[in-house]
């Protein structure tokens, strides 16, 4: 096993991806696109249906709103919504490749987020991608590789990664 002082195997947060499901476009796309934007302080972006739904919503029709942060601002906010949620996440938000996700009932429990009647009440969710120092060459332009077994991130990694920020995770 190697030590925790390599730093090529230090986990970090690739990118944090906030997305509010409108079903439609129209008010209440734009109302979540609103509070996306109030969120994280960068613009959404619309995301279309891939195919016909089950509800009737046509192919390339808007159906929701997402963003995408990277960086020290993804660190800021995803610190702010692990506060919504308690700090507290269930072994099921992670996944077996070291991902987690969760979501949020309502905007306003947010710390710092303030009721807006215009918006109403609408909850998020929020997928947290971790990676290590080398996941660069799955998506390199030239000669692209996997990543090898012993550097994925597993979800124990993850748990203790999140642990590290301060998370209980229960079964409760």
């Amino acid at each position: 096993m190697k030590t925790a002082a390599n730093s090529m195997r230090a986990i970090r947060v690739a990118k944090l991806t906030l997305n509010i499901g409108a079903g439609e476009a129209g008010e209440k796309l734009d109302k979540a696109k609103l509070v996306l934007e109030r969120i994280a302080g960068a613009k959404p972006v619309t995301t279309n249906a891939h195919e016909r739904t089950t509800f009737g919503t046509p192919k390339g029709k808007p159906i929701g709103t997402k963003v995408t942060l990277r960086g020290a601002a993804a660190m800021a906010v995803l610190k702010k919504l692990l506060d919504a949620k308690e700090r507290r996440l269930k072994p099921g938000n992670f996944d077996k490749y070291g991902n987690f996700a969760f979501g949020i009932e309502e905007y306003i429990n947010i710390p710092g987020m303030k009721y807006d009647p215009d918006v109403g009440i609408m909850g998020l969710d929020v997928a947290v991608t971790l990676e290590r120092p080398g996941y660069r060459v799955k998506r390199r332009k030239l000669r692209p590789a996997k990543v090898g077994k012993a550097h994925q991130i597993t979800k124990e990694d993850a748990i203790a990664f999140a642990t590290g920020l301060g998370v209980v995770v229960s079964q409760e």
